[in-house]
């Protein structure tokens, strides 16, 4: 992962929720918040919130007695969050960084994330921080993407763009959100960092659309790949758009569109 890979800032943040969420997280978002409400957590730590999703669906199935922390790395995205989310004096919002949580021990009874992890410079650092802070039989409930091959618009776009840049093409969406699905891997950072107890499942699903340049506009520019097209030529973000638009319709239709989706969903007990 390269520094910038971290960076949703700018017109990022706003994008990302417009496009990204409803294109590919909201479904997954559904099911963290359906699992981790069934495990009636008295206190919650969520890592890597980005604009919120988890957090508007998790929410209202909490205990009216719960606390709920949501932080983000990039106050942008925590800024966006807290201006999309329904007033809950439950919910208490901070910027944090998962690789040194501002926290004291054992203060949770979960610790959620999703599509974080992806992004941790460090993971079994990261998640020997979020055991750090989670009570005896805590849980740690998180989700990774899978490769990129399995996801299909991400692919798309990935391909298409490396048509366009040949002699550099922008490989974030492959290096760093889809670059951790090995699930040995995944299984075996977690037990370095002290969790017992890992079951990881494979959930797909279908990202829908009602036109071919939605998920091309959500990639492009919902994303740090915008930073990346906008880095190998000035001006040239609307004609990648464009580009990536015409590949999907190719391969996908001119009308509304779907293909396939699929997440690794962990869950590591302390």
């Amino acid at each position: 992962m390269l520094e910038t890979d971290k960076l949703f800032a700018g017109s990022i943040p706003e994008n990302y929720d417009r496009y990204m969420v409803p294109l590919i997280f909201e479904t997954f978002a559904a099911d963290i918040a359906r699992r981790a409400a069934a495990l009636s957590p008295g206190a919650v730590l969520e890592i890597a919130a980005g604009t919120g999703v988890v957090t508007r669906a998790l929410a209202p199935r909490l205990s009216p007695d719960a606390s709920y922390v949501v932080t983000d790395l990039n106050q942008p995205m925590l800024d966006y969050a807290a201006s999309r989310q329904t007033p809950d004096s439950r919910i208490e919002w901070r910027q944090a960084d998962a690789m040194a949580l501002p926290f004291e021990d054992a203060a949770f009874d979960l610790v959620c994330c999703q599509f974080g992890a992806m992004f941790f410079p460090n993971r079994t650092s990261a998640y020997r921080e979020a055991r750090r802070v989670l009570k005896p039989g805590g849980r740690f409930l998180f989700n990774v993407w899978d490769r990129i091959e399995e996801n299909v618009f991400a692919d798309d776009v990935t391909n298409a763009l490396a048509r366009i840049f040949p002699d550099d093409p922008p490989r974030f969406l492959a290096r760093t959100p889809h670059g951790y699905h090995d699930k040995v891997l995944i299984r075996r950072d977690l037990e370095d960092a002290g969790f017992s107890r890992v079951v990881i499942e494979t959930r797909a699903e279908q990202s829908r659309a009602s036109s071919p340049r939605l998920p091309a506009v959500a990639y492009c520019q919902g994303t740090v790949l915008r930073t990346e097209i906008e880095a190998r030529e000035a001006g040239k973000l609307d004609a990648a758009t464009d580009y990536a638009a015409s590949a999907i319709a190719d391969r996908h239709g001119s009308g509304e569109v779907a293909a396939k989706i699929q997440a690794h969903v962990i869950m590591a007990e302390v």
